[in-house]
């Protein structure tokens, strides 16, 4: 159990205090300022979990749906009672809670990467019976509505009525001539929920009426005339009646939240405790703070970790970042005295640490790096600041002494213990026998210790100690200044001489105290500033190798780049080569155009000859561009499945001519025989389309007369169609018909368009109702 006192002297309210402005409600801020250290660590790691869902959330741009709430907890306990009614200013206090709970039990239910917050928000509903039923029937103000029942807004339409004929009646009354004379002033009012006119105190008996009242200067006497009496009775019967059902409306509602009192009241439990969490997140973001982790051992680590209160401290005044402190103990070291100047850090440290630590049980991310760790220990006892006491008649020193007695009770294994200032209040010599003896005893117990003094015999029992280890708070000697750098392993100096001249104290005073202060300390405190000097040499190599090997990366990363640069100019190069093979294809096609205009007049069997040559010649320059060498005759077997270069495709061996070094292969349907060095490593390559079968030696190939593209997409129907022409002129057909459908009209459009100028096409046409129509085109070749 940690002391509320600890909270205070390490300042735990106060970032408590803090993070309750992120919240949306007072439910919510009361509920932060009673968060203290969880006292499992299941909890903690659970609640850091739900933490750091809600962080994703905001970063992903949708933050958790909260908007600001009421405390409920009160009215519902009034709703409980049989029979109890609320007001409807009370009501609409429910409105914004059900809705959050609607709203994010819809934005935790659509995600499924939050199992946090799913287990925590998963049974959320947002009664929408209830916000409905609230809604249809109060306003944000508070006032019922007309919508809340039909008999209220009949009741209420008649009652509008009823004041508008009165207020005629009234008006009528005021503008008659022979009753204005007798009128203080020409207007309606009120009284007593009346209708009344204003009459002058001495003709009041000139206006028949009844008076509800008389003005502060007793001249006027606010009369309800006769005539209007029957009516206003009637419309007050009106308004009881409307009062009446507006009871009614409410009783109803409030029965609604009685009937589900307790799971409302679990329901906004879980919104108030989303809020905490929420407003967790936020102030972890605004200071960028991290989760840590959570240890079972006696082991405590802190990476660059800073306090949080001299961190909002620099924020608000725009000032740097604060120093960061690095520390650890674990089971080899649980003593660390830290030494240095006054205004050094030391107790600042030590609060930082201390403050973190309780942060981090509490399910709070800390201003540290994420490896840094803490344990979970049972108790933290602190002995920080000043505790003299008149009214107990304690000095600085019997109040420490006292402390520390409590302390030494408590300590066990499970425990942190932060003292500042050991030894001090009482005869150096002594008060540090006394802190010696209390750190051996505390280490005895295994509880991590953290202390700070400025007594050198302190110093040197730690350092002859095993277990114990001592640190100090950087200084620097040119400017005489702290730097609040925790260097640990190394004792500090309290530097009070340097101080005290640097602050003004005379030079022959200070001469003086270092002769009082004798050889021993001098030569004690020289020794450990050539310590330091040493250390600092050291940490100077340490630098220049760190700059080493950063060189190293830098040129590493110099390499690899290079090496990209290399592969995008393989890259580009093998684009250009690809460029080169497209216009060898497109420079075939024209020769292949020019084959079949001259089908025309010559001899088939010549021209068919030349195609043979050119394509023979296409994959010959194409073959140039493939590197992967061809296949030896010796190493292809029959069954085996090879790529064949000049169809672009894996075929099956069916034959192989050792002789004349040629292979015949057989893919779908189709054989053909091809020359060994067409035969590469299968690639896992097929047709994509029908293969059509190849003619036969020394008979005439049969080309169809028409061609069916309906149902395939523009580019294989084009791909289709080149194929089936050049087919078409080379048979000497007049003729052709393309079968495209009607459909959208795209695929017609874009076959017509392909043969508008084509150089095997003379003119096309739709077809007849009886060849096809729209859906067909006819086209005649030259």
């Amino acid at each position: 159990m940690i002391s509320r006192e600890a909270f205070q002297i390490l300042e735990f309210d106060k970032i408590l205090n803090t993070i309750s402005g992120f919240s949306h409600s007072d439910a919510s801020r009361q509920a932060i300022l009673d968060i203290s250290p969880l006292s499992n660590r299941g909890d903690i790691e659970e609640r850091f979990g739900q933490v750091k869902e809600i962080q994703g959330l905001a970063q992903a741009g949708t933050p958790l749906r909260l908007s600001h709430f009421q405390d409920i907890s009160q009215a519902l306990e009034q709703v409980r009672l049989e029979g109890a009614v609320l007001e409807a200013r009370e009501l609409v206090d429910f409105v914004p809670v059900l809705r959050i709970i609607s709203e994010i039990s819809a934005q935790i239910g659509e995600a499924n990467n939050l199992p946090g917050l799913g287990s925590l928000a998963g049974d959320l509903t947002g009664f929408p019976d209830i916000l409905a039923a609230i809604g249809r029937s109060i306003d944000s103000e508070g006032n019922i509505l007309d919508s809340a029942s039909s008999t209220l807004s009949h009741l209420r339409s008649r009652i509008r009525g009823m004041e508008a004929k009165i207020r005629k009646r009234l008006e009528e009354t005021v503008n008659d001539r022979s009753v204005t004379p007798f009128l203080q002033d020409d207007f309606i009012t009120q009284r007593a929920g009346r209708w009344v006119i204003p009459v002058r105190m001495d003709a009041k008996g000139q206006v028949p009426g009844v008076v509800h009242d008389v003005s502060r200067s007793g001249e006027t006497a606010f009369t309800e005339p006769l005539e209007i009496i029957g009516i206003a009775n009637e419309l007050e019967n009106l308004v009881a009646e409307a009062k009446a059902e507006e009871i009614r409306i409410l009783k109803v509602i409030c029965k609604m939240i009685r009937e589900e009192a307790d799971e409302i009241e679990a329901q906004y439990k879980t919104i108030v405790y989303l809020d905490v969490l929420d407003s967790i997140a936020r102030f972890a973001d605004y200071l960028q703070m991290e989760v840590p982790g959570i240890t079972g051992s006696s082991e405590i680590k802190l990476v660059r970790a800073r306090h949080p209160l001299l961190m909002l401290s620099q924020k608000e005044r725009g000032m740097g970042e604060v120093v960061p402190l690095d520390l650890s103990l674990d089971g080899d070291h649980t003593v660390m005295v830290i030494t240095g100047p006054n205004a050094g850090g030391k107790t600042v440290a030590i609060k930082t640490l201390g403050l973190l630590l309780l942060m981090a049980l509490s399910g709070i991310p800390v201003p540290a790096d994420s490896s840094s760790t803490f344990p979970q220990v049972s108790r933290l006892l602190v002995d920080i600041g000043d505790e003299q006491s008149i009214e107990s008649s304690l000095s600085t020193f019997s109040a420490h002494v006292s402390h520390i007695a409590e302390i030494l009770k408590e300590a066990d294994a499970k425990t942190i213990i932060l003292l500042d200032e050991m030894g001090t209040g009482t005869d150096p010599v002594e008060g540090a026998a006394i802190s010696c003896a209390v750190l051996k005893d505390l280490r005895g117990k295994g509880a991590l210790v953290f202390a700070t003094t400025h007594l050198t015999d302190i110093v040197g029992f730690v350092h002859r100690t095993a277990g114990m280890v001592n640190a100090s708070m950087e200084f620097d000697h040119d400017t005489l200044s702290p730097l609040y750098r925790l260097k640990v392993g190394e004792p500090g100096q309290s530097h009070a001489l340097e101080i005290a001249r640097r602050y003004g104290l005379p030079g022959h005073i200070i001469e003086f105290a270092k002769g009082v202060l004798g050889n021993v300390n001098v030569e004690f405190h020289k020794l450990l500033t050539e310590l330091k000097e040493k250390r600092a040499a050291h940490e100077e190599g340490l630098n220049e190798l760190q700059r080493q090997r950063a060189e190293v990366k830098g040129k590493e990363k110099l390499l690899n780049e290079r090496l990209a640069e290399i592969e995008r100019l393989k890259a580009e190069t093998m684009e250009k080569a690809y460029q080169e093979s497209r216009d060898i294809v497109s420079e075939v096609k024209r020769q292949a155009y020019a084959v079949l205009e001259e089908v025309k007049k010559d001899k088939k069997r010549a021209a068919v000859k030349r195609v043979v040559r050119i394509q023979q010649e296409v994959e010959d320059k194409l073959r140039e561009f493939d590197k992967e060498p061809s296949l030896s005759i010796s190493e292809i077997r029959e069954g085996d499945t090879v790529f064949v270069r000049s169809v672009g495709y894996d075929a099956t061996v069916m034959r192989v001519d050792r002789s004349h070094k040629r292979v015949r292969v057989k893919a779908g349907k189709m054989e053909w025989e091809v020359p060994v060095s067409d035969i590469v490593t299968k690639r896992g390559k097929v047709p994509t389309t029908k293969v059509r079968t190849e003619k036969r030696e020394g008979r005439e190939e049969m080309a169809p007369e028409a061609l069916k593209l309906i149902g395939l997409r523009v580019d294989e129907a084009l791909s289709r169609l080149e194929p089936f022409l050049n087919h078409a002129s080379l048979a000497e057909r007049k003729e052709v018909t393309i079968i495209h459908g009607m459909g959208t009209g795209i695929l017609r459009k874009a076959v017509r368009e392909y043969l508008t100028g084509h150089p095997l096409v003379e003119q096309f046409r739709s077809g007849e109702l009886s060849e096809g129509g729209d859906g067909v085109t006819i086209a005649t070749l030259k």
